[in-house]
């Protein structure tokens, strides 16, 4: 049984299945997804994506190619350029799909920055499947992380490491000579709540910047929701189900194990072999299991648990192209504003005092742009999201917004968002045939894993990755209860939509009723009871 049906709830469900197993997925939502979804909420005319839309972690994820989506129907689409970064002089950095053509417009910021990108894109041509491996595999990485290893060392041992944990910001200082290299890897590392001067957040810039220079940032076709329907229709394919309206409100548990859940309806439906859960870690230990079935040391640990930025979303139906200053980025899929490295900082030192920034670092998605099918000709269906404190303290801004997020607060942070498009883009405003503005409660509210907009299920931050995921453990999916797994972004390796957190969880799930018979959920439970 999979509790949850979001892209790594029905990746658990499909590996189940796949081994001959009898899955059900319930899902407290009408429509299955969560943080996949899209509609025409907007304008009829216009596909408007919910909450995520570009997937290069969904197209370059090891298990998510092997279960072969193209067959039940997903089309991945691409812009003709990937990234960009427009600046107020006009100039634009700017990630095409050939890393040659990105160098050359790297050159124009800095003697030698092409050739800079280039020595990063060839680090990870020679580093990045055992990346990719390691990164989507259950702690510790054992296949994986030994290839990687033999290649770290080859390719310069401790050097690679300390590049692999610089923060971006010293690692743009140390590579380019302008700001548009740098800027394309910061933009990167921003799409999770990391500063320019955050450990390893250069690892995270490289590794989501060199997805796009290898694969692209893709969409689905038709829309976020036609991901899901792939999985979906894989899921019942071969014979699992997906029950959508559902809302589990316990696990049932006895004696140490999981054997079922309990509904809102008041139903209990058993579970035969296993319980995986596609929900947040505070939502699992605490809520849907009780604390007394679960070790008052995770009980203390979880009380740490930090969650990543909330999200503030506005969702535009254009009626034409947005007019940016810059030819470059009218070419792009997905757009970063800010006006350099510098705001980049204040941004994130705003949030991290509780205040909501004065100037957001927006990312802007054209998805018209990307996939022509979400929009009529001549027309475009974009959107932008910023990131706001999760406990807002203050404004940093002119309007006083208190974190309230009433209808006052989202048309002033909404006009915050569009006055920033507008500088790199006069006249964005004049096609605006119609918006939705998503505040950090309105996301809650689609998908209860987005606790205000939070997007990764937790803090990207070093202290709350690896084994410290989501609280000091062994960064596996088992959890304290027998038959219990957890499968969301709250476990390792945490957000992004490539349905490694449900597939580990899964995979957890089969040794369990293996040959070996759990050696390694046992020994996650023994590490997690409290010591006397």
């Amino acid at each position: 049984m999979v509790i949850g049906a979001g892209p790594n709830g029905l990746v658990a469900a499909n590996v189940l299945v796949d081994a001959g197993w009898s899955v059900e997925v319930l899902e407290a939502e009408p429509v299955p997804g969560g943080a996949v979804r899209s509609d025409r909420g907007v304008h009829p005319d216009y596909v408007s994506d919910l909450c995520s839309s570009f997937y290069p972690l969904g197209i370059a994820s090891p298990v998510m190619r092997a279960m072969e989506l193209e067959r039940h129907g997903l089309r991945w689409r691409h812009a003709p350029a990937v990234v960009a970064h427009p600046l107020p002089d006009g100039r634009c950095a700017l990630l095409e799909r050939d890393a040659e053509r990105t160098a050359a417009n790297l050159d124009e910021f800095g003697k030698g920055d092409g050739e800079a990108w280039l020595r990063l894109y060839r680090r990870w041509e020679l580093l990045g499947d055992d990346v990719l491996g390691a990164l989507f595999s259950p702690f510790p990485p054992v296949r994986s992380g030994a290839s990687l290893a033999r290649k770290v060392r080859a390719a310069g041992g401790l050097r690679l490491l300390r590049f692999l944990l610089l923060p971006v910001r010293r690692l743009g200082e140390e590579e380019f000579a302008g700001q548009g290299g740098p800027l394309l890897l910061a933009g990167s590392a921003l799409h999770a709540d990391l500063f320019p001067e955050s450990a390893a957040s250069s690892a995270f810039g490289w590794v989501l910047a060199m997805l796009g220079q290898q694969y692209g940032w893709p969409v689905p076709e038709g829309g976020a929701s036609e991901l899901t329907g792939a999985l979906v229709r894989r899921l019942e394919s071969k014979g699992g189900t997906v029950r959508c309206g559902t809302r589990v409100t316990e696990v049932i548990v006895r004696d140490g194990r999981a054997l079922g859940v309990a509904t809102e309806a008041g139903e209990k439906v058993r579970a035969s072999r296993a319980v995986l859960a596609d929900v947040s870690a505070p939502a699992l230990y605490g809520g849907l299991v009780g604390w007394e079935h679960l070790p008052a040391r995770l009980r203390d640990d979880l009380r740490r648990f930090q969650w990543d930025f909330a999200t503030f979303k506005v969702d535009w139906a254009l009626s034409g192209p947005i007019p940016w200053s810059s030819a470059d980025a009218r070419r792009a899929g997905t757009l970063h504003l800010a006006s350099g490295m510098n705001a980049l900082t204040d941004f994130t030192a705003q949030i991290s005092t509780r205040r909501v920034p004065s100037e957001p670092f927006a990312l802007l998605g054209q998805m018209t742009t990307a996939d022509p099918s979400r929009s009529p000709t001549g027309t475009e269906s974009a959107w932008a999201y910023t990131h706001v404190p999760q406990t807002v303290e203050g404004d940093a801004g002119p309007d006083q917004i208190t974190g309230a997020w009433d209808e006052r607060e989202r048309t002033a942070m909404a006009a915050r968002v569009e006055a920033l498009v507008e500088r790199y883009a006069p006249g964005f405003g004049d096609r605006i045939v119609a918006r939705r503005v998503l505040s950090p409660h309105t996301l809650q509210s689609h998908d209860a894993n987005l606790v205000n907009g939070a997007l990764n299920g937790g803090t990207s931050a070093i202290h709350q990755q690896l084994v410290f995921r989501p609280t000091p453990g062994t960064g596996r999916p088992e959890t304290p209860v027998a038959g219990l797994y957890l499968a969301s972004a709250s476990a390792h390796p945490g957000g992004g939509v490539h349905g490694a957190c449900g597939a580990n969880a899964a995979q957890a799930a089969l040794r369990a009723h293996g040959p070996l018979r759990r050696p390694l959920a046992a020994l996650q439970r023994t590490l997690m009871r409290p010591r006397l």
